[in-house]
């Protein structure tokens, strides 16, 4: 690089003293090695690889000793650029002149070498007035002296120190020289004084005094808040714990309650068993069987039956007899009155014999024969209705004692916790593949119902796989519903592989089935108000996107929450529901039946029984059935097809199949209104029955029904 240099021949070096000093006869040759050698490469005369770098330096006056702590002055990059572009045409435009590359200058050297000594000094001419227009020619600066040393800087300042120190090369870096002669430029001129500068320290000073400040009384604040987190995790820690005991507290007094409660539920039943009946196992050939003994107060009212009967026998063959000795004293009399004609004027009589043959007598006797025999008839109606009273206890104590041991056969009659937090207390009813538990949830603090569904060891694993796909497709129904009349499903949860569980919200009161077999029958105004609540729950079911079609809709599928008919009811039991989609579901002719044989047949209409080579079609009218159904049982206190039948004589007899008419029996009074109601629902043909809109839409169930009823019962009478 040195001999590079040194091989300068005089033209060049002519060209960088016009150029950089504005022909003030500073020769480059007085320059340091190290400076010439830095001022080709930015003049592009000797080849450097980095020559196209942009990088910035800075200088110092050689009267401050390179310490570079003068002050800086912020350098016009234009004039840098035109201070190292070579002389050209467009000397006059400095800004393209740094963005030419090493080709373009070696091709402009070669132009300079081909003109000779006139190109040169044209060159020079342009570049003294080039710095002429920027206001740096020597006229301007030739005889005065900055009083301070002045930094030159070329593009993106840097700091002195880093500059002279460092050796890497930079395209566009200048070197001011060390002797005398110097170059100045334009000096920025600032508003800053030393005034302000004081008090910009002192507000700095001040700010950092502010900072300081907060950032210890955040750091005070800091370590409060952390004292009262500790102190509230201490106190959660501590209610944790006494939450823990309460729950604990709470849970052996649920279990002390439900212990009591079975207890005193085996006691009654087996006073009941002395008084009402019990299975009693019997040899049946070579096997055991269970048979039903009534227990005494059976026998006591029927022996009170035959002692009427036998009263009744008694009195009949006595009214016979007077009714003979009415004849015969008739006949003896009017013998001996025309035999003997002194009889007749009262001269002789036998008062013993006469007193047999009084007429007044026999009536008498025939008096207190009948009134007698009305007694009888009263006290047998009596009885009658005690023996019916019983047999309806006798059920329920037939349903109490099957729920007993099914209790006491389950495998969750220990108060077992289900998924640490639901506690069973009491069996409810069992059913084919399922128990329902009444429950505490020890979480939320309140009474639920577990249905626990069980599959059995020994199935195939196509038959667990069809229930848990049932089960599963009834807890995807169940979980979407949200009606104030449909029973809430709110958690489910896996017990082991062959168990699950559903909790259900829990209605304290028995299903409306309990109740009809306690009461036999429920006046027509409370029958309409249950009636009325579920055809507003089936409305919601159709009215939902897919709509739903219940499939067993029946009185043990209905829940009473008070236990009586004035309060509200709620529907449960979606097992065997179906989902009218736009797969399954055709608007004009319904959708296939796929469980035929499945629900209860005394609450499924005709079309349920239909066998074909094809699947009968069905829709939301097969609830519609099941609620004309309901509401005959309700206000009859009897089935309107197949009362008292089982479900097998009903499919083999096609009981449901011949039911194209409705019968009402005279009593109890029923109103004309209510039995339209029920053949509107009970249409044999589907086409023909109303649906679910309609039944929510009828008259019967308007505010003003009483009008109607009244109004009709007047033109009755009328």
């Amino acid at each position: 690089m040195m001999d590079n240099l040194r091989s300068l021949d005089a033209r060049k070096q002519e060209l960088l003293d016009a150029r950089f000093f504005g022909g003030r006869g500073f020769p480059f040759s007085q320059l340091s090695l190290d400076q010439q050698q830095r001022l080709v490469q930015v003049c592009g005369f000797s080849v450097i690889q980095n020559s196209n770098h942009s990088q910035g330096f800075s200088g110092s006056h050689p009267s401050q000793g390179g310490s570079g702590n003068s002050s800086h002055q912020q350098y016009d990059s234009s004039n840098l650029s035109a201070a190292s572009v070579s002389s050209d045409k467009d000397i006059d435009s400095p800004g393209k002149q740094l963005h030419k590359t090493p080709l373009e200058r070696k091709r402009k050297r070669k132009d300079d070498h081909g003109n000779g000594k006139g190109a040169r000094i044209e060159n020079v001419k342009k570049v003294n007035e080039y710095f002429k227009i920027q206001g740096l020619n020597s006229s301007r600066y030739g005889g005065s002296k900055s009083p301070t040393s002045q930094t030159y800087f070329l593009g993106n300042s840097i700091s002195p120190q880093a500059s002279l120190s460092n050796s890497i090369d930079y395209p566009n870096m200048l070197f001011l020289s060390q002797r005398p002669v110097q170059i100045y430029h334009r000096i920025v001129q600032t508003d800053l004084t030393n005034i302000k500068i004081k008090e910009v320290e002192s507000k700095s000073a001040m700010d950092l005094e502010i900072r300081d400040n907060r950032i210890d009384e955040l750091q005070r604040a800091n370590k409060e808040l952390q004292r009262q987190l500790q102190a509230q995790q201490k106190l959660i820690e501590k209610q944790k714990e006494q939450l823990t005991k309460c729950i604990d507290v709470n849970k052996q007094l649920l279990i002390e309650k439900s212990t009591m409660e079975k207890k005193q539920a085996r006691q009654k039943c087996m006073q009941n068993r002395l008084r009402l009946g019990q299975f009693v196992t019997q040899r049946q050939g070579a096997t055991f069987g269970e048979n039903w003994v009534d227990g005494h107060a059976f026998t006591e009212l029927l022996k009170k039956q035959e002692l009427i009967a036998v009263e009744r026998e008694e009195i009949e063959r006595q009214r016979k007899s007077i009714g003979k000795k009415k004849t015969s004293t008739a006949q003896q009399k009017n013998k001996f009155t025309l035999g003997n004609p002194a009889l007749l004027n009262g001269d002789f009589l036998n008062p013993d014999a006469l007193k047999e043959r009084t007429w007044h007598d026999y009536y008498e006797q025939e008096e207190i024969l009948k009134l007698r025999q009305a007694a009888l008839k009263k006290e047998d109606a009596d009885l009658q209705l005690e023996l019916e009273k019983l047999e309806r206890e006798r059920n329920l104590h037939i349903r109490e004692l099957k729920r007993l041991h099914n209790e006491d056969q389950s495998r969750f009659n220990n108060h077992s916790v289900l998924n640490e937090r639901y506690l069973l207390l009491t069996l409810l009813g069992k059913g084919g593949f399922s128990e329902v538990h009444k429950a505490f949830d020890l979480k939320e603090q309140r009474y639920v119902a577990c249905k626990i569904h069980q599959l059995n060891k020994d199935w195939k694993d196509d038959k667990k796989a069809n229930y848990i796909k049932h089960a599963l497709r009834e807890y995807n129904i169940h979980k979407a519903l949200d009606h104030l009349r449909v029973v809430k499903l709110y958690d489910v949860f896996e017990i082991d592989a062959n168990s699950f569980c559903t909790v259900l919200s829990y209605c304290s009161g028995h299903d409306l089935d309990f109740y009809l077999k306690q009461h036999k029958s429920i006046p027509e105004k409370e029958s309409r108000c249950i009636i009325m609540q579920i055809v507003h729950a089936l409305k919601y079911l159709n009215e939902i996107k897919p709509p739903v079609i219940h499939y067993d809709l029946k009185p043990g599928n209905i829940l009473l929450d008070s236990g009586t008919t004035s309060g509200g009811i709620k529907i449960t039991d979606f097992g065997l529901s179906k989902v009218m989609d736009d797969e399954n579901y055709n608007p004009e002719h319904g959708m296939d039946l796929t469980s035929q044989g499945a629900g209860t047949y005394w609450y499924l209409p005709p079309e349920c029984f239909v066998v074909g080579k094809t699947p009968p079609k069905i829709s939301s009218k097969v609830d519609v059935w099941s609620v004309g159904v309901i509401f005959y049982q309700c206000l009859y206190g009897r089935k309107p097809f197949g009362h008292n039948l089982s479900q097998a004589t009903i499919l083999e007899e096609n009981t449901i199949l011949k039911a194209t008419d409705v019968d009402f029996p005279a009593k109890p009074v029923v109103s004309n209104e209510a039995k339209q109601f029920i053949r509107r629902c009970l249409q044999y043909r589907k086409e023909d029955r109303i649906d679910v809109f309609g039944m929510a839409n009828d008259d019967y169930f308007k505010s003003n029904y009483g009008k109607y009823s009244r109004q009709a019962s007047s033109s009755d009478r009328s």
